[in-house]
């Protein structure tokens, strides 16, 4: 695969027991999808000399490379070594990044952006006729869980796609989307495992409320998050199915159920849902 004018700097597996050499990864931003990126390619096989980040605190900067063994770097540094840029700032703190990376790009790099509502013409704009891929990761990537969603600017390649796919398959699953489905994505999966651990909060309070002890109560909700979770993972029944089969007739799931459709909680997520997705659109919007 030829991805980038330096081939044989291309990842072609993402495993760890894969021979060839992989590209050399900068992550542009630190925070906590960034540092999710890193342990995640850690744990999926990549080494901490082919990885590289940049961080404008210092003392996050210690943290990280304490706890990872990565090197932090500036951003001229990152932007001459790395093969792969992953942009991975907040959407506000675009700009400044953006200019200081133009006059750095050369041919032979990918720009990956991981930020929320930022669109490829965006980077396409800023930084000249580069290869740029947008994503939307979510945070299960740090235990090699992640759902992530890709789409191609107007330079990548199918090689690029390609090269991307394979460095997420590290941290978890990999779609391919056009990008005018992203922001629907950004509000669906990459906010997902918030809703998911907003309802296991709710749920463990339940627990309390009926009289279990906290970790009495945490033990049983996430153990049945986890197996219900793989119960849908692992079978191509719908979920409507699987939730049919808990509900006997005039039983006590039958009965929490109506509640929840008595205080609109299907509805409250649709609406949470669809706020999001206009939030995403917002950020977008606000660079154009």
């Amino acid at each position: 695969m030829a991805a980038f004018d330096k081939s044989d700097n291309l990842a072609t597996s993402g495993t760890a027991h894969d021979d060839q050499v992989k590209p050399v990864i900068a992550v542009l931003g630190a925070g906590k999808i960034g540092e999710a990126l890193m342990s995640g390619l850690l744990h999926g096989g990549h080494t901490a000399d082919e990885l590289l980040f940049t961080e404008r605190h210092p003392e996050r900067s210690a943290e990280l490379t304490d706890a990872y063994g990565i090197r932090s770097v500036e951003i001229e540094e990152a932007a001459e070594r790395a093969d792969v840029l992953v942009v991975a700032v907040k959407p506000q703190d675009i700009e400044p990044l953006l200019e200081k990376l133009r006059p750095l790009m050369t041919p032979g790099k990918l720009v990956v952006t991981l930020c929320a509502g930022l669109s490829t013409t965006l980077f396409e704009n800023r930084l000249g006729d580069v290869p740029v891929v947008r994503v939307m990761p979510n945070t299960p990537m740090v235990v090699g869980e992640a759902m992530s969603a890709i789409s191609a600017g107007a330079y990548a390649t199918p090689d690029h796609m390609a090269t991307v796919e394979k460095m997420l398959s590290c941290v978890g699953q990999v779609v391919e989307l056009p990008e005018s489905q992203l922001n629907a994505v950004t509000a669906l999966s990459g906010s997902g495992p918030a809703y998911f651990f907003y309802l296991v909060e709710a749920m463990i309070d339940a627990g309390i409320l009926l009289g279990l002890p906290r970790a009495i109560a945490e033990k049983l909700i996430i153990q049945s998050a986890v197996g219900s979770a793989k119960m849908l993972s692992d079978s191509d029944t719908h979920p409507v199915i699987l939730r049919e089969a808990v509900t006997s007739p005039a039983g006590t799931t039958i009965n929490a159920i109506r509640e929840l459709e008595k205080h609109g909680v299907r509805a409250a997520l649709l609406a949470a849902i669809e706020a999001a997705r206009d939030r995403a659109v917002e950020l977008g919007k606000a660079h154009e």
